[in-house]
């Protein structure tokens, strides 16, 4: 399938490639819906074994971001960026953001840069010093690191599927199974640990393993296919996506599984449902891990810290709707999906009013 055939399944309105010759820059941004207002997402930086792969992230992580937008009633479209490292653990340089500034900024701010996989917010205060159209820096941008309001609102996710299924909303005694303790991860098991949980893990790098030891110390199984097949109460994905595919759901020992990664499910039309068969209740990733573009958001339009608080608190409510919306649906995701659609379908004003409510 070509770029504009893969455009037009899933509804995109621009894809941009890019190379910068001086520095070897290559990146891709991908505008999926503008319905709502400019897009804002992640620049994620990573080693793609192909180029097709690297147009395949790209094209779910925007869409994935309307959606996200969407059913956090955000006056927000959905975007993304990747850049195409040249071997895995590439290191970031000032010049390669430059680079990427000066990309953004041909988009006058219909697409919004913020941080993701493989920048931070040095990252990005290097690309703001090119472009005004980037959240998450701490210097020259604004908005700093996000992860540890996407880590938030993954547990008020978290207690919506637990009263869902009519559990006490406690996380006291509880088991909860993480993939990946990067910013997010590591965040999210503070706050299930504070919350008396017991949290278990699983990461590729060493040096992050090791930090959450000696900081968290957290126990670590083998591998992530260690962790998937782990009893446990809550699973939560929370590194890179197409985690859980058709084979992988049918060996998962948990009830729940809610994570903050993006693209938790392979096919998420098919394995939510399979998901759902099997008696899982799935979290749709774009509704958990909504904390970030919150905070980001928010502070791009100008929302005070109480009423962007306020937002990650209906996170919980939100995933509560979609949960219970579902038990008449082929699956939660489906149910995330029809929320977000109604909410783009409504308009750029009735999200402008919903955005400032409160």
């Amino acid at each position: 399938m070509n770029t504009f055939e893969q455009m037009t399944e899933r509804g995109h309105e621009r894809v941009c490639f890019h190379q910068d010759p001086e520095t070897g820059l290559r990146a891709i941004i991908a505008i999926h819906s503008t319905k709502l207002g400019n897009t804002l997402g992640g620049t994620r930086r990573w080693h793609y074994a192909t180029e097709a792969d690297a147009l395949y992230d790209v094209l779910r992580l925007s869409e994935g971001m309307t959606y996200k937008a969407a059913a956090a009633a955000l006056p927000m479209g959905g975007g993304k960026s990747v850049i195409l490292l040249p071997k895995p653990g590439h290191r970031t340089t000032e010049a390669e953001a430059l680079a990427m500034g000066r990309f953004v900024e041909t988009f006058h701010g219909a697409y919004i840069a913020a941080e993701d996989v493989g920048s931070d917010p040095q990252f990005i205060d290097w690309m703001a010093t090119q472009t005004k159209h980037v959240m998450g820096g701490e210097r020259i941008s604004t908005g700093g690191d996000p992860s540890p309001y996407t880590a938030r609102g993954t547990i008020n996710a978290m207690k919506a599927a637990l009263a869902h299924l009519g559990k006490p909303v406690d996380f006291s005694g509880l088991t909860v199974a993480i993939q990946g303790i990067g910013h997010v991860g590591f965040g999210l098991a503070q706050l299930l640990l504070e919350a008396g949980a017991k949290v278990i893990g699983a990461e590729i790098n060493d040096a992050t393993r090791q930090r959450a030891i000696v900081e968290l110390g957290l126990e670590f199984v083998d591998s992530d296919a260690a962790l998937f097949s782990t009893e446990c109460d809550i699973l939560a994905p929370c590194a890179l996506g197409g985690v859980i595919d058709a084979n992988r759901a049918r060996s998962l020992r948990c009830p729940i599984v809610a994570g903050a990664a993006n693209n938790i499910l392979d096919d998420p039309d098919e394995d939510a449902v399979i998901l759902k068969n099997l008696g899982i209740l799935y979290v749709p990733d774009f509704v958990s891990n909504a904390g970030g573009l919150i905070q980001l958001a928010g502070t791009h339009l100008g929302l005070t810290e109480a009423q962007i608080d306020q937002k990650i608190a209906d996170i919980e409510g939100t995933t509560a709707q979609v949960l219970q919306d579902a038990e008449s649906m082929p699956s939660t995701h489906a149910a995330a999906v029809a929320l977000a659609d109604q909410r783009i379908a409504a308009g750029p004003q009735t999200a402008q009013e919903q955005v400032h409510a409160g």
